[in-house]
């Protein structure tokens, strides 16, 4: 029976893929570049299978590397949820947290998924709406948490990720040539709307807006329609969507920040330990700028 393969192993290995560098790897890790190859190889003889092909500068997954990332994922996170379910303090209480409706499908899940396996006695409301009218909620103490879009108005808040923005069409009928382009947007003054148009402005292309939604759902219900254009967040692509870029004359779209604000200090224990556990597992993500604080400013606008 073969020894049980080393879990140093597979973070190492994880992380590798993710940075693409062998130096960037040994330096989140703390070890050395040669400790890290050797690592690699070591796996590679505990599996008995080549994991990266090089090609030119590029280290390569082999299609055996791909099947093993995806058990590599699984039992590191895994193991991370035995950890915080034995480490965590037993806490109850309730936690409202405001969330677009973007997020709460696309990024709460797995968030969820291991705040519960560690808080199974913590009560949570979510509520989804458009990120100003959160920030305002939270102002007035209506709500403890709100992950939203970064913005220009009220306070301090922690950048805990980016999110790619890009123009989205349907894959099987779409109207991106058409002269003006239809779009799909939410309401005036949101930021992914202020974005895309500011972007057709530079290239010179014609637009019009043929739908408006306060929700993804209804963006991507336009969008698969066939019938318009709309500019959303890469993780809340579906099937039937097809990313258009530059050759076909829509430009290329920034990231936007992903900010976490807290309502005050909080006496809730509850709500720390989801505000830690959000900020912990968006870091983790190939997302993640890494945590920092987001300076406001004076500004104004509904954010998404």
């Amino acid at each position: 029976m073969k020894p049980p393969i080393d879990l140093r192993l597979l973070q190492a290995f994880i992380i590798l893929v993710e940075t693409g560098s062998v130096s960037e790897t040994a330096r989140r890790i703390g070890r050395t570049q040669p400790a890290v190859t050797l690592q690699i190889k070591r796996l590679e003889e505990a599996v008995n299978v080549t994991l990266f092909n090089n090609v030119g500068r590029k280290l390569v997954l082999t299609n055996n590397g791909e099947l093993l990332l995806g058990y590599a994922r699984t039992i590191m996170s895994l193991q991370n949820e035995v950890m915080v379910r034995i480490a965590a303090p037993k806490l109850s209480g309730r936690v409202v947290l405001g969330v677009p409706d973007l997020y709460a499908a696309y990024i709460m899940p797995e968030i969820l998924s291991r705040f519960f396996m560690a808080f199974p006695d913590v009560e949570i409301e979510i509520r989804t709406q458009l990120s100003s009218p959160l920030i305002a909620s939270l102002e007035k103490g209506e709500i403890d948490l709100a992950l939203v879009t970064g913005m220009r108005a009220f306070r301090d808040g922690q950048v805990v990720a980016q999110e790619p923005l890009v123009w989205v069409t349907g894959a099987n009928r779409s109207m991106h040539d058409k002269n003006p382009v239809p779009l799909a947007l939410l309401p005036t003054g949101n930021v992914f709307r202020d974005i895309a148009l500011a972007g057709l402005e530079t290239t010179g292309r014609k637009w019009k807006v043929s739908l408006v939604s306060t929700s993804i759902a209804g963006l991507q219900a336009a969008v698969l329609s066939g019938f318009a254009v709309s500019a959303i967040a890469k993780s809340s692509i579906i099937d039937g969507m097809r990313i258009l870029g530059e050759g076909e004359s829509f430009p290329k779209l920034p990231s936007v920040d992903l900010v976490l604000y807290r309502a005050g200090k909080s006496k809730n224990a509850a709500v720390d330990a989801m505000g830690d556990m959000i900020a912990e597992e968006l870091a983790r993500t190939n997302i993640s700028t890494g945590l920092k604080t987001f300076k406001t400013q004076a500004g104004s606008g509904a954010i998404p």
